[in-house]
């Protein structure tokens, strides 16, 4: 997220040239900020931009005792499930319900949202896809979407650790814990190192200790551009998996929530901006079947049908 004012600010002063409101200006200025956001220093990195939601509320008590088996090798078995996962996740067509609020913190209701819905599929030719279907006019007035933001949308709030991308990554176990009746192991994971132009995960997975796949993640997606005038936030968010077709956990449920800390400076003032992101997937569906997503033993079914239970937050 950006500050909407701070950014405008900065667009007048070193873009003098463009209305703000243009798409011109304002692809200059995005293409500014995602320009100043790599590789943010790690004293940057650990500065606090948000107020984070609680890590594991809600779930049993965590069993710190070691594993029977080794945790590298619980890794090496998570990452292999986890790559075929990805590999049957592009085999399937789904639908993607985003929102993105800003709240009164005085009425707790929100004050402006962005808010859009698209179709992951494919092209006649079999190339994947997204179709925007429906995305009215933005009313968010004290942040901007930013590029990374719809990254992490699309992308990084479905994080998968495969053995592709692990050497990125540390991975530390922490314990075993249940979510709902599920048993899973526990464990942390950092990003080695901060590339230029990438986005990293930070946080904490659950893995089904049977399947050994991702069935809970909470963190936050990194790095965050901290420069003065130009910050480029994100809340930290939590992202649910359920079984599609009784064998691979799929993203159902992400629930994103904190409150901004953008800075004084240039000629506007600091704030702190209460942020919501709500993004449901649904509507499953193998290239060319009928699967369905079944929660709870219930049909999840698009934003448009009645009678949607989406899964319940573990906060």
């Amino acid at each position: 997220m950006q500050n909407e004012l701070a950014l405008e600010v900065e667009v007048n002063r070193n873009h003098g040239v463009y209305q703000w409101g243009s798409p011109l200006a304002l692809a200059a200025a995005l293409a500014a900020v995602l320009a100043l956001a790599w590789p943010a220093p790690a004293a940057a990195q650990d500065k606090d931009t948000f107020t984070p939601m609680p890590l594991d509320s809600g779930f049993g008590p965590i069993d710190l005792t070691a594993p029977t088996i080794p945790p590298d090798q619980i890794i090496k078995q998570i990452a292999a499930k986890e790559a075929e996962f990805r590999e049957a996740l592009s085999h399937y067509t789904y639908r993607r319900t985003a929102k993105v609020d800003t709240i009164d913190d005085d009425t707790h209701k929100p004050d402006g949202e962005w808010y859009e819905v698209d179709d992951v599929t494919f092209t006649p030719n079999g190339r994947r896809t997204e179709k925007t279907v429906f995305a009215p006019a933005s009313s968010l007035t004290r942040v901007a979407m930013s590029p990374s933001d719809l990254q992490d949308i699309q992308h990084g709030y479905q994080f998968v650790l495969t053995t592709e991308n692990i050497p990125e990554y540390n991975i530390t176990y922490v314990g075993r814990q249940k979510v709902d009746e599920v048993e899973c192991y526990v464990f942390d994971a950092s990003p080695k190192q901060i590339l230029k132009n990438q986005r990293y995960f930070l946080g904490r997975i659950w893995v089904d200790a049977k399947d050994m796949l991702i069935v809970v993640t909470n963190g936050r997606m990194v790095p965050d551009n901290t420069k003065r005038g130009q910050e480029d936030l994100h809340p930290p968010f939590m992202t649910w998996r359920q079984q599609v077709d009784g064998k691979y956990w799929f993203p159902v449920y992400t629930r994103g929530e904190g409150i901004l800390h953008f800075t004084s400076g240039n000629g506007y003032m600091g704030e702190d901006v209460h942020i919501r992101d709500v993004i449901k997937y649904s509507d499953y569906k193998r290239f060319g079947s009928t699967a369905k997503i079944i929660y709870d033993g219930q049909e999840v079914k698009n934003e448009n049908q009645p009678n949607q239970k989406p899964p319940k937050p573990q906060h």
